[in-house]
């Protein structure tokens, strides 16, 4: 398959090897980046030299390509997915978020009813490939839950990464779409797909306290120590990376609660932050015969019987890689590989995508109006296209 990427980082660059590892198949050929910081790892691992284009449509015009990956920044996705669903190319990996507005959600889905786009469109929403999310949807399936009623879950990064987020282009809502629907789509997804219902209400509440100039640690002097001055390290910015992260001239806030109550009733309370010293990405899914219970970074998943306390499960140590999104990646590559070859079968396709995107949307839009919004609306817009 004669692969071609837009937006050549390190992420889609691992992606692409995730690919390459499972499947003999790929080929890189092409690339539009004027600082491609992942064409090492691609070449490297595919042993091609690949032909730079300074934009996408000279690449579509000249190169015959099986798969397009799109790792541009968010504000350019919609870009790109025009032009490529415009043109022959057979697939097209867009990392999420897919678009960053619901203007561009709607002109996506009537583009995708044009172009085939539901078949030919992929997304790298990673969390359901992982064997956390497997082992909680054995549960589901297993009735050991029942139906689901409530859920508290959290996504909370550290300060490190935070700083990152700070100074990166995703610092502008303009840019990334904002920290929900860039960082925590994920998990709306997710949570979307236990409940298997929509959102039907949605509120949120959140802002900015902990990345502000009084809290930059070289105006405490008891903080003098080079680990602290160096806490930026493991994530450097590189296109549109600002070098200020207390003083960050970015919109991004760095925490937000969202409640959602979904069109069956059941309820999602979900909390961010990108200020916590011990991270954790953990979910608690009461239903009407059990609990479950899984961390992501702590690695473990329980369940008990609502009546008895009994444990059903427990696992303290989910086995499997753990790099790359608690070993998602790994398990992404394997179905997309899948995928090309029998078609059907991926645990989360573009219109998943696009409903966990329009969920952050709109939580932002009630956070900025301190409001609760009805998304009955949007979504019979959203259906409207005939795609779901």
């Amino acid at each position: 398959m004669r692969t071609g990427y837009v937006g050549l980082g390190a992420r889609i660059a691992n992606v692409s090897n995730c690919l390459q590892n499972v499947s003999s198949e790929i080929d890189p050929c092409a690339y539009v980046d004027p600082s491609p910081a992942g064409l090492k790892h691609v070449e490297a691992r595919s042993g091609n030299t690949l032909t730079a284009y300074d934009d996408l449509e000279g690449m579509l015009r000249l190169e015959s390509l099986d798969l397009l990956m799109i790792g541009s920044p968010n504000f350019m996705h919609m870009d790109h997915l025009r032009a490529a669903l415009k043109s022959d190319v057979r697939y097209i990996f867009c990392e999420k978020p897919i678009v960053t507005s619901e203007a561009e959600t709607f002109e996506l889905l009537e583009l995708m009813k044009a172009h085939d786009g539901a078949r030919r469109v992929l997304v790298g929403l990673v969390l359901r490939y992982s064997p956390l999310y497997a082992e909680l949807k054995k549960s589901l399936a297993a009735g050991q839950i029942g139906k689901v009623v409530s859920i508290e879950a959290a996504e909370h990064i550290g300060p490190y990464h935070g700083s990152f987020f700070m100074r990166d282009w995703r610092r502008y809502e303009k840019n990334s779409g904002g920290f929900m629907l860039e960082k925590c789509c994920h998990d709306l997804d997710l949570y979307q797909g236990v409940v298997g219902a929509r959102p039907r209400f949605v509120s949120s509440f959140g802002g900015r306290k902990s990345f502000v100039p009084e809290n930059r640690p070289d105006q405490d002097h008891s903080f003098p120590a080079p680990e602290i001055r160096d806490r930026v390290d493991p994530f450097t910015p590189r296109w549109g990376g600002g070098n200020a992260d207390f003083d960050s001239d970015g919109d991004l806030i760095d925490y937000q609660t969202a409640l959602i109550e979904y069109e069956d009733g059941a309820n999602l309370c979900f909390h961010t932050n990108m200020y916590v010293p011990d991270e954790f990405r953990r979910f608690a899914v009461m239903g009407t015969k059990g609990m479950a219970e899984g961390d992501f970074i702590r690695n473990f998943f329980k369940v008990h019987d609502a009546l008895t306390s009994k444990c059903l499960v427990d696992i303290s140590e989910l086995p499997g890689e753990r790099e790359g999104h608690y070993g998602a990646d790994d398990g992404m590559a394997r179905d997309l590989n899948h995928y090309f070859k029998m078609g059907g079968g991926l645990p989360v396709d573009v219109m998943d995508a696009l409903e966990a995107g329009l969920t952050a949307i709109k939580l932002d839009e009630a956070r900025r109006a301190r409001s609760v919004l009805d998304l009955t609306e949007t979504w019979q817009q959203f259906d409207s296209y005939g795609l779901t």
